[in-house]
């Protein structure tokens, strides 16, 4: 349980499936942890909010990300490698959430420098328990960077 006084965790899901956003959006909106979740549904648009830029520049720099590999325009793989190039993004934990459990892409995802490579499971209980389990340990056992 997170105490009154902790401040809330700012998460940003990359996500290109609305189903799969609504999903997570429920799963946070019902667990213990007090934070706001930001949605991305591209690379391109991942970037400009990490990066700050345009309609994001009052944007939080996010605590955690969680990224889908399969987007249109700039996909995750492309953000990932981004994100860990970046000096002053590299530090965020990214959490990979994608439907694909091809060996490939796992370790080039770990290659990348991911935190956590998730498989999304088909059955709506599934996905629910995953986003419940990624929120209880990112948010509630893990030490996060400083900012």
């Amino acid at each position: 349980m997170t105490p009154p006084e902790s401040e809330p965790i700012d998460v940003l899901l990359a996500e290109d499936n609305p189903g799969d956003v609504r999903l997570t959006e429920k799963a946070f909106e019902e667990g213990s942890v007090l934070n706001n979740l930001y949605t991305v549904p591209d690379g391109i648009e991942a970037m400009k909010f990490l990066r700050q830029e345009g309609d994001y520049a009052d944007r939080p720099r996010p605590d955690l990300i969680l990224l889908d590999l399969n987007m249109p325009g700039k996909d995750g793989k492309e953000v990932l490698r981004d994100v860990k190039a970046d000096p002053e993004l590299r530090r965020i934990p990214v959490v990979i959430l994608t439907s694909s459990a091809a060996e490939e892409d796992i370790l080039e995802s770990y290659d990348f420098h991911a935190n956590a490579y998730l498989t999304k499971p088909v059955d709506f209980e599934g996905f629910l328990e995953v986003v419940e389990r990624i929120e209880d340990f990112w948010l509630t056992v893990v030490k996060m960077p400083p900012e």
